[in-house]
């Protein structure tokens, strides 16, 4: 199965002037855990829910950190006309559990590690390891 077959077409995009507390906020409220962050349609990050736990975690003023201050980047991509596997494969090597996908450089997608085990349960073996991923001595979720 190609990516394309799998990505989600609706990508919440921000600004990169939007506050943690604001982030949180349109994150919550859509139910999603990330936030591609783009300026007149450039790719410039994207932002977790955990990238912004971290922030509480260190006392980071939520309502004066921007998004922009805490984003990954570069963005990690995937073509749409890749195989679900070499999905799995990047998500791996870089071990993180979405991927934007973009097609000539625009955003038309985004497949996360959830999208794909719904789809190709052969794979949740490979990405169990991303999502046990845990601290040493950490036995939470």
């Amino acid at each position: 199965m190609l990516v394309r077959n799998a990505m989600r077409r609706n990508v919440i995009v921000a600004d990169p002037s939007l506050t943690l507390k604001e982030a949180s906020k349109v994150m919550t409220k859509l139910n999603i855990g990330s936030l591609v962050i783009t300026k007149e349609n450039k790719l410039l990050g994207i932002v977790t829910s955990t990238d912004i736990l971290k922030c509480i975690a260190e006392d980071k003023d939520v309502e004066k950190t921007t998004v922009e201050m805490i984003m990954s980047k570069p963005v990690i991509t995937i073509d749409p006309d890749k195989k679900i596997e070499e999905a799995v494969d990047v998500m791996l090597k870089n071990k993180i559990k979405r991927l934007v996908v973009t097609e000539n450089e625009k955003i038309i997608g985004i497949i996360t590690a959830s999208d794909i085990i719904s789809i190709e349960p052969k794979l949740i073996e490979q990405l169990s390891q991303l999502i046990s991923l845990k601290l040493p001595g950490y036995s939470g979720g």
